[in-house]
């Protein structure tokens, strides 16, 4: 006897697996893909007039749109605005807001370009060791630092013979990636010299890059420092200032022909988790990493050599990053891939009262959520684990209804 049952259609390329699954034609695939998405949107702080239209609009095309009570006689200046329909109704609202005044045309084009980033996947990243082809499987990143006061090793990987070991494991492991630091960005951490920084991580890239098949990322935000290392062997640059720190770095990631990873931070570490506050959390995010890819892009980086990672503990609460990750998926609409880094931090032994050594359970389900809200790389201390937390979840996440 047939039953009716729920699906959970969370993606384009879930609803097109679901269509194929039972024999429908290409051109129905198609049509009705767009139509089993449903999404939520926000928009923060527009107009009266502007709440006004989108409500109208959306209702015409049996979606909806959530405002303030007040907005629909002018009695507020401004309000959020959140939208409900499916990626079809979306798509033909963004026609309509093309001809409609009071700015709306801006926030079409903004739509649009949210709606193809929920069908497209980005393109692979190549450098000369690997090709990263996103949406395949979730990639790993090792964490090697090579500093005497890492918030996790503890220094366990300061000396050069023993960092190469490590970063060597760590490849045999599984990991697609290692990151190298020699400067600990963990809050209140004091900053070193550029000289210090490569005196200690030049050395560990120069011995560990002819042994291992997988690329090496220098963890700096010093163009100096990265640099040097693209001489010695790296081919990505993971900054956590997003390129804001030193001017010179965007023309160094562009002249090197690296891969940049370009990450949010509120302050510097010295002082960022005094008082982290955003009006809006992940809008802001959003827009300093918008910023960042711009400023890459401007100085002549590829667009499909970007990377992105919202800094998951770098000038945020608990709550913040919580909220981060439980809405991974909104950074898609940047059109880059993402990189998350939870491994041991902070947040994760305020949760399960645990201390830096005993969290890898908690990094691993971190990662999993992460993995199925739609991280393309996952930053972890113990590769062996996040490869297995990461496997799993993209099992899950690929399973067919």
């Amino acid at each position: 006897m047939p039953g009716l049952r729920f699906i959970n259609v969370a993606s384009y390329d879930e609803a097109v697996r679901e269509l194929n699954a039972i024999g429908v034609d290409s051109t129905g695939v198609k049509l009705m893909a767009p139509k089993m998405i449903h999404l939520t949107l926000k928009l923060d702080g527009i107009t009266c007039a502007q709440a006004n239209i989108l409500k109208q609009d959306m209702l015409s095309l049996g979606g909806d749109a959530a405002v303030h009570s007040r907005a629909v006689n002018f009695k507020v200046d401004r309000t959020d605005c959140v939208l409900m329909g499916t990626t079809k109704q979306f798509e033909r609202l963004a026609k309509k807001l093309r001809i409609q005044p009071f700015g709306l045309k801006q926030h079409a084009l903004e739509l649009s370009k949210l709606l193809h980033s929920i069908k497209s996947v980005p393109p692979p990243l190549e450098t000369k060791k690997k090709s990263f082809a996103f949406g395949e499987r979730t990639f790993i990143m090792g964490i090697l630092n090579v500093t005497p006061d890492s918030f996790s090793e503890k220094g366990i990987f300061f000396d050069t013979d023993t960092a190469v070991r490590r970063g060597m494991e760590m490849a045999e492991a599984g990991a697609d990636i290692i990151d190298i630091g020699g400067e600990s960005t963990r809050p209140g951490a004091e900053q070193v010299s550029a000289e210090e920084e490569m005196k200690r991580v030049i050395p560990v890239i120069e011995r560990l890059a002819p042994k291992i098949s997988i690329p090496i990322s220098i963890d700096t935000y010093k163009a100096e420092v990265a640099k040097r290392a693209m001489e010695a062997g790296a081919e990505i640059i993971n900054d956590i200032s997003g390129l804001r720190f030193d001017s010179d770095m965007p023309g160094v990631a562009a002249s090197s022909g690296a891969a940049v990873i370009i990450m949010h931070i509120k302050g510097t570490p010295k002082e960022m988790q005094l008082s982290p506050t955003y009006q809006s959390l992940i809008t802001e995010v959003i827009g300093y990493l918008e910023e960042g890819i711009m400023i890459a892009e401007d100085a002549g980086v590829q667009p499909d050599r970007v990377v992105i990672d919202p800094g998951i503990g770098f000038g945020k609460t608990i709550e913040h990053n919580l909220t981060i990750m439980k809405n991974l998926e909104a950074f898609k609409a940047l059109g880059k891939p993402v990189l998350i880094g939870t491994s041991r931090k902070s947040f994760i032994g305020k949760i399960t009262g645990t201390e830096v050594e005993e969290r890898t359970i908690g990094t691993a389900a971190t990662v999993s959520i992460v993995v199925l809200n739609g991280a393309d790389i996952v930053r972890v201390h113990d590769v062996k684990e996040g490869v297995q937390a990461a496997r799993m979840a993209d099992a899950i996440k690929c399973a067919n209804n």
